[in-house]
C-alpha cells in the first residue's frame, strides 16, 4: 500500500472555508498530500469581513502539534497565522524540539489594505522566535517592509535591499510576493543566505478577479507540499506559483459570497496528484 507525503499547517480557521487550515488541506489534497493541522485560532469571517477571533491557548496548540508528531511526523509543516506572542513562543518551542525538515513560515502580520492583524511584541516574536528556523519566510509587501524596516517601492534594487535585511535577521531564505505591488507583473522574488546577491524572479500573468481569498496560504501550502515531495526550494516555488495561477484563473468565474471569493482549489486535481 502506499504511503503519503505529509504537511502540517499550523494556522488559523476560516469559517469561509477559503483561506486559513481549510485553504491548507485542499491545496495538499490537490497536490496529493496528506494534510494535517494545529489550529492556533478559530475566526467568524466571510468573503466580506471578519467578525471575531478567538486564539486556541497556546496549551493546546502545543499538544496538537505533540499529538502529530507523536504519531505521523509531517515531511514538511507550514506556519500560517499566529494571533500572540504567547502562541508564537510555543509554536517556536515544539518546532525546534522536532527539528522537521521543511518550515514554510507565512507571516500573517499585514492585510491586503496594510492593516497590522497582530502586534508589535507578537510581530517581534515572530521575527526573533520563527525566522531562523524557517526554510522559507514568505511575506507580502507590506510584511516585508516591516521586517526589512524600510519602504518597498517594487525596484528590482529595493527589493534585494530589503531582503537582504530579512536575511540579514536570520532568515534562510525570503520569497517576498509581488501580488501588492503596482504594475500588475505577478513577479515573486526569491533571496537564500547561500546567495545574498542572486535575485531569483517567479513571474505569472495577471488575472483580473475579485477571487483572491486565501492565496497566501494557499501558495504557503502549496510550496510546503511540494518540498514534502522532495523538490528543492526553487522548483517548489515554481512548481506552487503555477499551481496557485491556475487556482485563481479557475475560481474567477465562480461566485461564492458577496466580497472577494475564494480560488478553486481542486481544479483538475487529478493531474496533480503525486505520492508515494
Amino acid at each position: 500500500m502506499d504511503s503519503y507525503y505529509k504537511v502540517l499547517s499550523i494556522a488559523g480557521s476560516d469559517s469561509s472555508g477559503g483561506a486559513g487550515i481549510q485553504a491548507d488541506i485542499k491545496t495538499c489534497s490537490a497536490i496529493g498530500i496528506y494534510g494535517m493541522t494545529a489550529i492556533t485560532a478559530i475566526t467568524a469571517q466571510n468573503t466580506t469581513c471578519v467578525t471575531g477571533v478567538m486564539p486556541v491557548p497556546p496549551e493546546y496548540v502545543s499538544k496538537q502539534i505533540d499529538a502529530v508528531f507523536a504519531d505521523i511526523r509531517p515531511d514538511a509543516v507550514k506556519i500560517g497565522m499566529l494571533a500572540n506572542s504567547s502562541i508564537i513562543d510555543v509554536v517556536a518551542e515544539r518546532l525546534e524540539f522536532y527539528m522537521p525538515q521543511n518550515i514554510i513560515l507565512d507571516p500573517v502580520m499585514v492585510s491586503t489594505s496594510g492593516c497590522k492583524l497582530i502586534n508589535d511584541d507578537a510581530i517581534n516574536s515572530m521575527i526573533t522566535r520563527l525566522l531562523p528556523i524557517a526554510t522559507l519566510v514568505t511575506p507580502n509587501r507590506h510584511e516585508a517592509a516591516i521586517m526589512a524596516r524600510q519602504e518597498i517601492t517594487g525596484t528590482p534594487e529595493n527589493i534585494l535591499q530589503a531582503a537582504r535585511s530579512i536575511i540579514a535577521l536570520g532568515a534562510k531564505a525570503v520569497l517576498i510576493k509581488g501580488g501588492h505591488f503596482d504594475d500588475k507583473s505577478m513577479t515573486d522574488y526569491l533571496l537564500t543566505a547561500q546567495e545574498p546577491d542572486n535575485l531569483i524572479g517567479f513571474k505569472s500573468f495577471f488575472i483580473d478577479t475579485p477571487n483572491t481569498h486565501g492565496t497566501g496560504c494557499t501558495y504557503s501550502s502549496a510550496i510546503a507540499s511540494y518540498l514534502a515531495l522532495g523538490y528543492d526550494l526553487y522548483d517548489s516555488i515554481k512548481a506552487a506559483k503555477q499551481y496557485l495561477t491556475g487556482a485563481i484563473a479557475a475560481g474567477a468565474g465562480i461566485t461564492i459570497g458577496k466580497g472577494h471569493g475564494p480560488v478553486n482549489h481542486l481544479y483538475n486535481p487529478s493531474s496533480l496528484k503525486i505520492h508515494k
